[in-house]
């Protein structure tokens, strides 16, 4: 596998695991665990900066010169970034307005 391929690899797995806490979080909400559900949001941003920096990382092999092939697999991971940023902007929302509808029923 080329350092590209590489690159591209870790990307797609850490937008994944991003997305995968980002949901689990939303569970967790859901059922009142909101130690675990700020745990997981944090996750999720970890995994984010993560999938971000291989995402700088192309970027830079491709402003030194070197030539990114624009392959499926390339799209795939790019894909993969806006749809975890897109997604995890959008779980916060819904997390926050279970948090109020929560305190709301409980009163």
């Amino acid at each position: 596998m080329t350092d590209i391929e590489q690159v591209i690899m870790n990307l797609i797995v850490n937008s994944g695991t991003a997305k995968s806490f980002a949901y689990n979080a939303l569970t967790k909400v859901n059922e009142k665990d909101y130690l675990g559900c700020d745990a997981d949001l944090q996750q999720a941003h970890e995994y984010l900066k993560l999938a971000h920096n291989e995402q700088t990382a192309l970027l830079t092999m491709e402003a030194n010169g070197e030539k990114i092939a624009i392959s499926a697999l390339f799209i795939h991971a790019q894909d993969h970034l806006m749809a975890a940023i897109s997604e995890i902007t959008l779980l916060e929302q819904i997390i926050d307005l279970r948090k109020t509808v929560n305190s709301l029923i409980a009163n």
